[in-house]
């Protein structure tokens, strides 16, 4: 299984539908909550390319969006791939 990793606030409900949507899965991943740390706000920024908005999700190091995409890619039958649920 790939890791996954999601930078989120307390409380956003795009970081809940997200992370819901990777505990149906069964996915583990790693929360990195950014609420009230501005140096880890900044560093997730930077990985995600001047993003600033949560959740920011990344898979094995790539980064693929926010919770409108992760779903976009379980609509198209990608996300399986991504996370390596299906060779």
């Amino acid at each position: 299984m790939a890791e996954v990793e999601i930078y989120t606030t307390q409380i956003c409900p795009y970081c809940m539908r997200a992370k819901s949507l990777l505990q149906r899965k069964g996915v583990r991943y790693k929360e990195i909550d950014v609420s009230s740390d501005a140096e880890l706000r900044d560093a997730m920024t930077r990985r995600a390319d001047g993003r600033r908005t949560v959740p920011q999700i990344f898979i094995d190091g790539r980064h693929v969006g926010g919770s409108d995409e992760l779903a976009a890619l379980d609509r198209k039958g990608e996300l399986d791939r991504l996370l390596g649920a299906v060779a």
